[in-house]
């Protein structure tokens, strides 16, 4: 499984200050894994013009991005590829992409340089504080989670990044009517996000059934995915539409 997106699960409401006295339960580990030499250039050379602080001020998305555009917000991009391929076909639309896996975030930038793309940004901590403090409320048009770390064990599920308290927090953070897509190679945890998702008041499901083989046209097939499809898994496409206020 990828790199988990990055989060934790420390978000009792949307917008509630962190208490410094509550160990996060962390979603992710840092796997830091080897840079390549092209890596290491792209990240010196380039991720500061394109980079986001991960704490802060709330962000003004026109500012960042210099216009008025639909904005996505990818967690735990991985190497990049799916990110790359959405914001090269959609060069009308903004995407920021969450990823604390630095060969990942090489990779990424090595891709932005290739194909010329100014449409991204990129965030290289933790998404439950960038998401609290810098997102504003009702701002994202689509949330991406693919493939996320299932954490199977069963001690560990408390680390599975999509619990009721970070739904809140998305669900603060998409517009009326946006999208949060969700996509597992593990059935147990597409369960578990159905759990979650469909008894919040705030979603409703778009996807048909268990969201069993339901990528939408627009979704690349990811690295992960393949690997999970070369081990027979099912993949899950979960798609939860933000109620209109």
């Amino acid at each position: 499984m990828k790199n988990q997106p990055t989060e934790s699960q420390a978000a009792p409401t949307p917008n509630a200050p962190p208490n410094p006295a509550q160990r996060a339960i962390r979603s992710f580990i840092r796997r830091e894994g080897r840079l390549t030499g092209a890596q290491t250039r792209a990240i010196t050379a380039r991720l500061p013009a394109v980079e986001l602080a991960g704490q802060g001020a709330l962000l003004d998305l026109t500012q960042v991005f210099g216009r008025t555009a639909p904005c996505t917000l990818e967690i735990g991009f991985g190497n990049g590829e799916s990110l790359l391929a959405m914001a090269a076909a959609a060069p009308t639309q903004d995407f920021i992409g969450i990823e604390v896996h630095r060969p990942g975030i090489g990779q990424l930038l090595l891709g932005i340089e290739r194909l010329g793309l100014t449409n991204i940004r990129i965030v290289a901590q933790d998404a439950v504080p960038f998401l609290r403090q810098r997102i504003p409320n009702h701002s994202l048009d689509r949330l991406l989670l693919y493939f996320p770390d299932p954490w199977h064990k069963a001690r560990h599920h408390k680390r599975r990044i999509v619990q009721p308290p970070f739904a809140d927090l998305i669900a603060a953070k998409l517009k009326p009517t946006g999208l949060w897509h969700c996509a597992t190679d593990w059935a147990p945890y597409a369960e578990h996000m159905r759990a979650v998702l469909d008894m919040h008041p705030a979603f409703m499901a778009e996807h048909g059934g268990i969201g069993e083989a339901a990528r939408p046209a627009w979704r690349p097939e990811t690295k992960f995915e393949r690997r999970g499809i070369r081990l027979s898994h099912a993949v899950f496409d979960l798609l939860y539409r933000r109620a209109a206020f």
